[in-house]
């Protein structure tokens, strides 16, 4: 009788994903908050202003967020239907695509702010998320993670996209309306 090997419970395959992780969201707090914010909007061609830009490319995100997260359950065999995998993959990399300039202009104009806790909230989901899915993408070849690695960093990076969406585009949306 042969022992079957079991998988891996140790947590040493995560330590650089996380640290890298962490680093990154601590590495976007900081710049956000000792660099000066310059109040300029960037990349708002076809948008009327920053603000309906990020709201609507943020949304875009949000909706290919659940694209990822219904492509997941397929993938782990929890819907009962076959979702392709490039699904998954396309829609997460164009969910990230979406997010960088929205990502880019808040650093760079706004900074992170701490005066309204609306504000604070959203910059510290963003820096979050932006660790979260650093930890995620570099746990992906980590075939010795214990399998609960990439369901939990995905999740983790949906929770704060979807308070990223509620700090930002939702309330564009019921404080100052449908604007493009």
């Amino acid at each position: 009788m042969t022992a079957v090997p079991q998988p891996s419970r140790s947590l040493t395959p995560l330590l650089v994903p996380l640290l890298a992780g962490g680093l990154a969201a601590l590495a976007l707090g900081v710049y956000g908050r000792v660099h000066t914010p310059t109040g300029f909007a960037v990349g708002v061609a076809g948008f009327s202003a920053a603000l309906p830009m990020k709201a609507w490319l943020t949304t875009g995100a949000f909706v290919l967020a659940i694209v990822q997260v219904v492509s997941a359950l397929s993938m782990w065999g929890k819907l009962g239907i076959a979702i392709p995998p490039a699904v998954h993959r396309w829609s997460g990399r164009l969910a990230f695509l979406l997010t960088i300039p929205v990502a880019f202009h808040c650093l760079y104009a706004l900074g992170l702010q701490y005066d309204v806790p609306r504000v604070l909230a959203h910059s510290l989901l963003g820096c979050f998320f932006y660790g979260v899915f650093t930890a995620k993408l570099l746990a992906l070849p980590k075939r010795d993670a214990p399998g609960w690695t990439l369901p939990v960093l995905g999740g983790l990076a949906f929770t704060a996209l979807i308070g990223i969406w509620l700090t930002s585009s939702f309330w564009f949306f019921t404080a100052i309306g449908l604007k493009v």
